[in-house]
């Protein structure tokens, strides 16, 4: 793991040394990356190379501006050529549902889709009083994305940036690290978050893509509703019912660096009850290594199925996968070989009456191994879930709930010096809920809400919210919010070991018992509207106050039984504030031409209470205010074209990160398709197409040059046939 990567080569560095018996080091560092060492040292010419190993270089990448013209320039003519028809000749795409025509959804219907990642209730959009923004799976397919973090850059004042081929750093609104430390994951309600370092494993949250109905995301705090490590933000992504994938469905996938991926699944069901199984294999290649360490090629294979059952009152819903893998990661100049491997159950039982009420209960297991890398880890989770919600009198809408989370864990330490002190534990978290929805009038709505929750590390809290809503009429609302959320400690905050040692000398970084949870206060204020026909705009404000934030000692010096101990220990001495604004505008052009365009700017002010360290790519001052691209921009148009054409664009510029050492870049990619007949569809797929390749994220390792992303491109046909009884 990049965060630790700087202490972990300097352990194994430092145990490569000869016994310094006669040595004598005497250092003063405040940073352990890019940092200046005030030095001495004696006789042992192996420490000398081991301070001097220290060090980093900038990297520097050029933009393609011939690329962006000739990208525009095909953004015009299809734009003209789709302008030139008429409603009625606009192209019925395939009926196997691989792709949705662009009329299915009005501009005017868009406020009415039904989320339910706010309240865990269906809502219309139109009535949330928070930041949250639909990722429609028409949009996600026709951008051409063939991973679950690449989709996601859809979705306005979300930062994504790939370290490598296996790694992504994901993050809202700020505080943006390789660990997606302050965003909850979710798919279908259940939770991907990992309490070893808290955050996701994104090289395992993987979905055939015409099987996810939409991602919700909400912007800014949600720790009410979803409890802890929602400080930032929730992503949860909703796959499409049983009862909409029937039928047999293949497609198969050949590229440059997505170099297969295939997936064959079976829909079928009658009445009220539907299931489908489906496989799932890919292969991608690696990334552009200036050091020639190209082994991060890597595979998965994963065999999935759900189940529902709706008669009208009640829906049921049960799903799992199994999936089995290898994820590898450069370190320094060595390669860990991870192989991963899991799966889950997950089910879902849920009531909803006209009137807002009704009942959820959610149940999941989930196993994750990751073993043969430096760091092992073999994980059980266990989570209940439950949420009533009933009327008290005519204006109080009153949701009550609980949940528990049991997850026991042993971590593996395959390199000497360096794990988790103790190995196994359980971690757990209890937590109750208490909501009120109050209408105030015809077009106010209040909503006053407090999670409690008790976890095993930093004990208990308090998550409380006020929200309120001002329905302007049926299709305009402006809203505002007050949200206290918290990230708990994970294990390695808490209890890591890692050391290199000498005779006479050892360098550790330790964690720390008394780790405190990280905490944000938000305030927000947004507008979201039908504006005409033709205009629909989603805009948002906010102000993020934090305190506690992780960070790292300055090196504390101590003798005992001469032996020198250089030490550094997770701290919580960061706090500062990340303030900005969205604006996401839906352009409907023509019936066949739609505009998706969204801008983001960020603002960041962080400052340290006490004397710390940045030995990492996280953790710091630095990187906390550098590390998120102040500004972001992202136009996706969607264009039906004639003779049953589809042509797609997806441009993105996202400003530099100092912090990485990643200049600022824009790109753009393009998706071209046509059915062929009543079962086939074909496309064609070009990604990062302004450069060979471009820096989105550094590595945090001083021995390590950053990874680039290339250019790439893939064709995929698909299949499916008619509907099975």
């Amino acid at each position: 793991m990049t965060r630790i990567k700087n202490f972990r080569n300097l352990a194994y560095l430092l145990s490569r040394c000869p016994s310094p018996t006669d040595s004598l080091i005497r250092a003063e560092c405040d940073d352990l990356r890019g940092c200046r060492l005030i030095k001495r040292v004696e006789k042992d010419s192996n420490i000398r190379a081991l301070v001097r190993a220290w060090r980093f270089f900038t990297p520097h990448r050029q933009l393609c501006r011939s690329a962006a013209m000739a990208v525009l320039a095909l953004l015009l003519a299809a734009g003209a050529a789709a302008a030139k028809q008429d409603g009625s000749g606009q192209t019925q795409m395939a009926s196997n549902g691989s792709q949705q025509n662009l009329k299915q959804m009005t501009l005017e219907q868009l406020g009415q889709v039904e989320v339910t990642t706010f309240s865990k209730a269906p809502a219309p959009l139109h009535d949330t009083p928070a930041a949250l923004y639909v990722i429609t799976r028409d949009e996600i397919i026709r951008s051409g994305v063939t991973t679950i973090p690449d989709a996601l850059r859809l979705a306005p004042g979300v930062e994504v940036g790939r370290l490598s081929s296996t790694t992504w750093a994901v993050s809202i609104r700020g505080l943006q690290n390789n660990f997606s430390k302050s965003v909850l994951v979710l798919i279908d309600g259940r939770n991907v978050y990992t309490p070893l370092f808290a955050g996701v494993y994104w090289d395992v949250q993987d979905l055939p893509v015409e099987d996810i109905d939409r991602i919700e995301v909400i912007r800014g705090p949600a720790g009410t509703i979803w409890g802890p490590n929602s400080a930032n933000g929730v992503i949860n992504i909703i796959t499409t019912r049983a009862a909409d994938s029937k039928g047999v469905q293949a497609s198969a996938l050949a590229g440059n660096m997505d170099h297969t991926i295939d997936d064959l699944q079976i829909g079928a069901g009658s009445g009220d009850t539907n299931f489908r199984v489906f496989g799932r294999g890919f292969e991608r290649a690696h990334e552009y290594h200036t050091d020639g360490i190209n082994d991060d090629t890597w595979h998965e294979e994963r065999l999935g199925f759900r189940v529902d059952h709706d008669n009208g009152a009640a829906a049921m819903m049960l799903e799992g996968d199994l999936y089995k893998g290898t994820s590898p990661h450069i370190v320094g100049t060595a390669v860990s070989n991870d192989e991963t491997s899991g799966g889950d159950l997950n089910f879902r039982y849920q009531t909803v009456q006209t009137n807002g009420t009704g009942l959820l209960a959610q149940a999941y297991f989930d196993r994750t191994l990751r073993t043969h890398g430096f760091l092992g880890d073999t994980r059980n989770t266990i989570d209940l879930d439950f949420v009533d919600r009933f009327k008290a009198g005519s204006s109080h809408l009153i949701s009550v709930g609980a949940g528990l989370r049991w997850i026991p864990y042993n971590v593996i330490s395959n390199v000497a010096g360096e794990g988790l002190v103790p190995p196994k534990a359980t971690d757990h978290i209890y937590t109750g809920f208490l909501q009120d929805e109050i209408r105030l009038g015809k077009t106010v709505g209040l909503t006053l809400g407090a999670k409690l929750q008790q976890n095993n590390y930093s004990g208990f809290d308090i998550l409380p919210s006020g929200r309120v809503l001002w329905s302007i009429n049926d299709q305009q609302s402006l809203w505002g919010g007050i949200t206290r959320s918290v990230t708990t400690p994970s294990d390695i905050e808490e209890d890591f070991l890692l050391q290199g040692i000498t005779p006479t000398l050892v360098i550790q970084l330790l964690g720390d018992h008394k780790f405190k949870s990280e905490n944000v206060l938000g305030y927000e204020l947004g507008y979201r509207g039908t504006v005409n026909k033709h205009l629909f705009v989603d805009l948002a404000g906010f102000w993020n106050q934090y305190s506690q934030l992780q960070s790292f000692s300055p090196y504390m010096i101590t003798s005992s039984g001469g032996v020198t101990y250089y030490t550094v220990q997770y701290t919580n001495q960061i706090s500062g504030s990340a303030s900005g604004f969205e604006i996401a505008p839906e352009i409907a052009i023509s019936s066949a031409w739609r505009l998706n365009l969204s801008y983001s700017y960020l603002n960041s002010d962080f400052s340290a209470a006490g004397a710390t360290s940045n030995i990492s790519d996280s953790g710091s001052v630095s990187t906390y205010d550098a590390s998120s691209p102040k500004h972001q921009v992202v136009l996706q148009s969607m264009i039906d074209l004639p003779y049953k054409f589809a042509f797609d664009q997806t441009y993105r510029f996202v400003s530099a990160l100092p912090a990485q050492k990643v200049p600022a870049y824009q790109t753009a990619d393009l998706h071209l398709s046509r059915p062929l007949g009543a079962n086939f569809l074909i496309e064609g797929v070009g990604q990062n197409l302004f450069q060979p390749r471009h820096l989105e994220w550094g590595t945090g390792d001083p021995t390590q040059p950053p990874v680039a992303i290339q250019r790439a491109g893939y064709v995929r046909i698909s299949f499916h046939t008619s509907k099975l009884k």
